[in-house]
C-alpha cells in the first residue's frame, strides 16, 4: 500500500512560500493547477476516470458514476502559508486507500469516488468552501463569479484562465444526488485528539462560523502636513477593533473571533489611509451565539468611528450555520473504528455537503495542535492509521 507521506512526498515542493513559510496554493493560480494536474495522472495511474464539475471540483470514479456512491476526498489548496497536511492529507489518503483496496482485490458493490474541492480554504476569492457550496447550491453562481481577488481578478475570469467555462457553474445535481455516503479524512486543526490519546478520531459537529469586513472611512491626506488634530484617520478605529473582537470573544462560551487581515487604502508610509479594510472570523457554538458576537462588534465599531470623525460600513462575506454530522454516521464510525468523536471549530466540505447527504469526517492527531501555519504537522504512523481507518470505511460502506 502506498503510504500518505510518500504521496504527500510527491508534491512537497509545489507551491512553497518563500516569504512566509509553508504553503500559499490558491484556486487556479499555478501551484493548485500543478496540483490538479498531479492528482489528475494519479487518479489515472490506478484506473479512475477523471470527470470535472463546472465549478472546479474534479471526481475521480473508480468504477462507472452511479447512485447511491460512497465518496471521500478533500482539497489541495491552502491559506497563506498554511501547513502541508491541511487539506492534501485528506487526498493522498484516499488514493491509500485505493492503494490497498486494489491490492486486496476488493471489488466495490457501490459507485466510488475521490473528489477533489476547489478553494476550500477561500484564499484567493474569500469565501471558505467555494466549490462544494456551489455545487450544492448554497452559494449561487452569479455571486461567486462575481467575486475579485487582491489583484482584482473575477473567479469568472480565473476559471476562463484555467481552461473553464464559468457559465457552467452553479448547482451540480448531477453528482451531489448520486453520492450516497460522504466521509472526508483531515488533519486535526486543533489539541482534542492529544488530550484522548488516540491517533484518529471522528467529528461530532462543527462550529456556526463566518467572515465579515469592516470598512472604516476617513479622509486620506498627507502624513506631514496634516495636524494631530485636523485628522479623520480610519487606522485607529480599524486597529482599536482588533482588541475588541479578543474582548467580545470572551464573553460568550467557547467562542472566537479573530482579526488576520487589515488592508489600508491606499497604504503609504507617509499617507493617512482614506479607508481600512479589517476581515473578521467569527465562531461559536450556536448560531445566534455567532451573530450576537458580530452584532456586538459592529456596534462597537460605529462607536470606534464616530470617535475619529470616521464612518464603518459592516458587510458580511460567507456564512455556514453550525454543523452535526449525521448521528447514525457518527456512531458507526466511532464503533467500528473504536476510536472517539469530537467536534471542531473548522469548517470543511464535509459540513457542506452534510445538509444534502450523510457525512463525517475523520480526523488525524496533530501533536503540535498547530494549523493554517507551517508548524502544522502529523507523525507518519498516524498518517498511516488515518488511512487504515479510511480504508476500513471505504471498505464496509461500498462492499
Amino acid at each position: 500500500m502506498t503510504t500518505p507521506n510518500e504521496l504527500l512526498a510527491e508534491i512537497d515542493g509545489i507551491g512553497r512560500d518563500r516569504t512566509r513559510g509553508g504553503y500559499s496554493r490558491h484556486v487556479f493560480d499555478h501551484a493548485e493547477l500543478e496540483l490538479r494536474e498531479w492528482f489528475t495522472a494519479q487518479a489515472a495511474a490506478r484506473g479512475l476516470t477523471v470527470l470535472p464539475d463546472g465549478n472546479g471540483n474534479l471526481w475521480a470514479w473508480w468504477s462507472e458514476p452511479g447512485d447511491d456512491a460512497v465518496v471521500t476526498g478533500s482539497h489541495l489548496d491552502s491559506v497563506p502559508g498554511g501547513g502541508r497536511f491541511d487539506g492534501p492529507l485528506g487526498v493522498v489518503s484516499a488514493l491509500a486507500a485505493v492503494d490497498r483496496l486494489r491490492s486486496e482485490g476488493f471489488r466495490p458493490s457501490r459507485p466510488l469516488a475521490v473528489v477533489v474541492f476547489a478553494e476550500e480554504e477561500g484564499g484567493r476569492f474569500g469565501v471558505p468552501c467555494l466549490g462544494s457550496r456551489l455545487a450544492s447550491g448554497a452559494t449561487a453562481p452569479e455571486t461567486a463569479l462575481g467575486l475579485r481577488d487582491e489583484v482584482g481578478t473575477t473567479f469568472a475570469e480565473a476559471m476562463r484562465a484555467a481552461g473553464m467555462d464559468p457559465r457552467l457553474a452553479g448547482s451540480d445535481r448531477t453528482n451531489l444526488d448520486r453520492v450516497g455516503r460522504f466521509v472526508e479524512l483531515h488533519v486535526e486543526q486543533g489539541r482534542g485528539l492529544i488530550d484522548r490519546g488516540s491517533a484518529v478520531g471522528v467529528a461530532s459537529a462543527i462550529l456556526a462560523h463566518g467572515r465579515w469586513r469592516f470598512r472604516f472611512t476617513g479622509q486620506g491626506n498627507h502624513a506631514g502636513a496634516t495636524p494631530m488634530g485636523d485628522r479623520a484617520d480610519p487606522m485607529l478605529p480599524a486597529a482599536r477593533l482588533v482588541p475588541e473582537a479578543r474582548s467580545a470573544a470572551l464573553r460568550f462560551d467557547d467562542a472566537r473571533a479573530t482579526v488576520g487581515r487589515l488592508r489600508p487604502n491606499p497604504g503609504g508610509t507617509n499617507v493617512i489611509a482614506e479607508s481600512v479594510d479589517v476581515w473578521l472570523d467569527a465562531r461559536a457554538h450556536r448560531d445566534a451565539e455567532t451573530r450576537a458576537l458580530v452584532d456586538e462588534l459592529s456596534g462597537r465599531a460605529e462607536e470606534l468611528a464616530a470617535q475619529e470623525g470616521c464612518s464603518v460600513r459592516l458587510s458580511e462575506e460567507s456564512y455556514a450555520d453550525g454543523v452535526c454530522f449525521d448521528s447514525g454516521v457518527r456512531d458507526e464510525l466511532t464503533a467500528l473504528l473504536e476510536v472517539p468523536a469530537l467536534p471542531t471549530g473548522a469548517g470543511h466540505d464535509a459540513g457542506v455537503l452534510s445538509a444534502r447527504t450523510p457525512a463525517g469526517m475523520l480526523f488525524v492527531r496533530n501533536p503540535t495542535g498547530i494549523s493554517h501555519a507551517p508548524q502544522e504537522h502529523a507523525e507518519q504512523d498516524d498518517c498511516t492509521a488515518g488511512a487504515e481507518a479510511l480504508t476500513e470505511v471505504l471498505r464496509r460502506w461500498s462492499r
